[in-house]
């Protein structure tokens, strides 16, 4: 993954002042314009396919511009997303001039889903429609790249800020093809677990048979034939009239409390949950013609990692992961990273005797072995308590012995939450920062500090400290592994599409026509990635995830000795365990 811009070509491509038009404007490397096109919509796509893989494509927003060159069977190489990398350099405390970023509002629009934009002519612009975003007219795009590399070049060491604009830009290309090129995913595996799970599929106005038996089993129990079982407030008044003085219908709650009516109630709760998030109307949504096309959100999460506002990828059950099936003559390469937040708190914090302990080995299995704590469970306990600020229970039982063996990583949180406390912000480690505290928060912190603050006051005020010190103190961890991911898919992404195309005659023609004929990505989960590959590159593209896997580290960290292990399976289906 290239992080310069010495060497490369940009073309930035915007909207014309002529309905359906679209003007290009290439750069030189220092931002003065070499040439001016202005062109049909409709033949953007042959200037894109003319200008080859050394051209770094400027837009507005990924999500507009990319899927109709998708569909009309163009990869671009490298982009630069105006829109992402505006909200990154908007608020890194190392882009130290990003005042005038800051002043331009309208590039801060939120995402524009993809799953309506595929149904779309050509971008829209051919008919002159517009929809919701960041600006695409030429003119304020190229006013707004020209304000992101002001500020690029005045950031403090701007090569790591680089790095992350690069591998964000590179995400949104990637969150575009895996809508184009879809899960492969098998109805009837589909179908079949769920009968087997809720019982036959229900008619209108019905539940599914298991569903119901559970409903009457909990009624029956409450002595209510028509208790109500998925209003919160009315099962809790059913609750309550038979003794179960439950707070909430969580069910860590439920499982408190010792009724004949709890146990199928948590049964009925888990098949609906089932039942109305991926049952059989989520099937006929988001599943056609043996694909499920799922929107990601890139940088949907403020610490950098992806969010999803269609589909629900991030929350694919477990259950019908065998549904995710590899086409006939195809498999599936199904790669995860155990532990990656640990082993990037290990890098970033330069300590090398945590380190130690993740080389060659389950990181909290090394744990044990150095003889911090006595189990695994302990050393996955203390470790997820001190990143995500834990202080009670077995955690903070537990995170001293991690301070004492591991003072490095244990004080790069500790000093993030202390800054998080203090109402200051933290950054990633390639400059992702944090968002500064509320005007609610620093209210509540003022009000502390006046003469006539109460105990009741004071007390809010530290529980709020408390609360952001826990969040800058897992930001850090956990957006310098999303820019980890974002990394490896950027590196593996690139190795993929040299891969040479397969016969016509066993493409997969159901995920498009850039991805049918060689592996492709076709699922992302913030450390795990599935690879859609003919059987004949199986090999090669495994070679290919563990290798990008590597480079990613590389490219963070340097020589700094941390391991970044994969599990990886090559498969016909996605199912685990």
């Amino acid at each position: 993954m290239s992080t310069t811009d010495a060497a490369a070509t940009w073309s930035v491509v915007g909207r014309g002042t002529r309905d359906g038009s679209v003007v290009v404007v290439d750069l030189h490397a220092d931002g003065s314009e070499s040439a001016r096109r202005i062109i049909d919509a409709s033949t953007l796509t042959g200037e894109v396919n003319a200008a080859g893989a050394a051209r770094r494509w400027v837009w507005s927003d990924t999500s507009r511009w990319y899927p109709a060159l998708l569909r009309a069977g163009l990869q671009v190489s490298r982009c630069h997303d105006l829109r992402l990398c505006h909200a990154i350099l908007r608020d890194s405390a190392r882009a130290a001039d990003a005042g005038d970023l800051r002043r331009h509002v309208e590039w801060d629009a939120a995402a524009i889903e993809a799953a309506p934009a595929a149904a779309q002519t050509l971008f829209d612009l051919e008919s002159g429609a517009t929809t919701a975003g960041a600006p695409d007219h030429i003119e304020d795009v190229l006013a707004e790249f020209a304000r992101q590399r002001d500020a690029l070049g005045a950031a403090h060491d701007p090569g790591p800020l680089r790095l992350l604009l690069a591998a964000e830009s590179a995400g949104a290309l990637v969150a575009a093809e895996l809508y184009d090129a879809g899960v492969p995913w098998d109805v009837g595996v589909h179908d079949g677990i769920l009968t087997e799970m809720l019982g036959e599929r229900p008619g209108a106005g019905r539940l599914p048979t298991k569903i119901e038996g559970l409903a009457a089993e909990v009624r029956a129990a409450l002595g209510d034939p028509t208790a109500s079982l998925d209003s919160q407030p009315k099962l809790l008044r059913a609750l309550h009239r038979v003794g179960v003085l439950a707070q909430s219908t969580s069910r860590w709650e439920l499982a408190e409390h010792d009724h004949p009516a709890i146990a199928p109630l948590l049964a009925y709760k888990k098949l609906m949950r089932m039942y109305t998030a991926n049952g059989w109307a989520w099937m006929q949504e988001w599943v056609g013609e043996g694909r499920f096309r799922p929107v990601y959100v890139p940088g949907g999460v403020v610490t950098g990692r992806w969010a999803s506002s269609g589909g629900g990828a991030l929350q694919l059950p477990r259950q019908l992961r065998p549904a995710v099936r590899a086409d006939p003559g195809w498999v599936l390469i199904v790669a995860d990273v155990a532990q990656l937040e640990p082993r990037m708190l290990a890098a970033m914090s330069g300590d090398t005797a945590l380190a130690d302990a993740a080389r060659g080995t389950d990181l909290y299995a090394g744990i044990v072995s150095e003889g911090v704590v006595g189990t695994r469970q302990e050393a996955k306990i203390a470790v997820l308590g001190a990143m995500y600020g834990a202080t009670t229970g077995d955690s903070g039982r537990l995170v001293p012995a991690l301070r004492r063996a591991y003072p490095r990583a244990m004080g790069l949180v500790d000093h993030a939450a202390r800054t998080g406390e203090d109402g200051g912000v933290v950054s990633t480690w390639l400059g992702r920062t944090s968002p500064p505290p509320s005007v609610a928060w620093r209210q509540i912190q003022d009000l502390a500090g006046t003469g006539d603050a109460g105990e009741r006051d004071q007390a809010r005020a530290r529980r709020s400290a408390r609360d952001r010190g826990r969040f800058t103190r897992n930001f850090i961890v956990q957006g310098t592994a999303a820019e980890w991911a974002l990394a490896w898919l950027a590196e593996l992404r690139q190795q993929l599409a040299r891969l040479e195309p397969i016969p016509e005659e066993d493409a997969a023609d159901r995920s498009g026509r850039v991805f049918s004929r060689r592996a492709h990505l076709a699922f992302f989960l913030h450390d795990e990635i599935i690879v859609h590959a003919p059987a004949a590159q199986a090999e090669a593209a495994a070679a290919a995830v563990r290798d990008a896997a590597a480079r990613a580290t590389t490219l963070l960290f340097g020589t700094f000795p941390i391991d970044v292990p994969l599990d990886l399976q090559i498969t016909d289906d996605a199912a685990k365990g």
